[in-house]
């Protein structure tokens, strides 16, 4: 049995040390705001924190997790700053068909947790989520709102 603390809660889980953090939180947790994109970490749609730090969640083992605090867009709202990208999103209307954009939403929070206020080349260099719309100007610009 493993112990996760995930959006602030303790999820006691019954899994294979090496199944990936994405299905743990999917398929046993039920939180199924975080997405299943590629499978090999590239393309992000599955970026959870963990931490604090943008994680892609499909390459991850639940047993390399340990006690490490893990959030995911399911509760985003609930932290300040991912209520600002949130609402920064929203105003910015950067979703198109959206499948990618919870990874976003995290990767996003997470750099302005890190790094309050950007640079252009900061964004670039963090927001390197895969959007298969090509909303990468409005993925900018709504990081760029959310800095304030």
């Amino acid at each position: 049995m493993t112990t996760l603390h995930v959006n602030g809660r303790a999820y006691q889980v019954t899994v294979e040390d090496d199944t990936p953090l994405l299905w743990v939180l999917r398929d046993t947790l039920g939180l199924t705001g975080t997405k299943y994109g590629c499978g090999i970490a590239q393309c992000g749609a599955c970026t959870v924190m963990i931490d604090g730090t943008a994680t892609r969640s499909c390459q991850v083992p639940v047993d390399s997790v340990g006690s490490a605090d893990i959030r995911t867009i399911d509760a985003i709202e609930e932290d300040p700053v991912g209520r600002k990208v949130v609402e920064a999103w929203v105003a910015a209307q950067v979703p198109q068909c959206g499948y990618c954009q919870s990874g976003q939403v995290m990767a996003a929070t997470a750099l302005l947790k890190q790094t309050p206020h950007p640079t252009d080349g900061d964004i670039a260099d963090a927001m390197t989520n895969l959007c298969r719309c090509g909303t990468y100007n409005r993925i900018a610009a709504a990081v760029r709102q959310a800095a304030g």
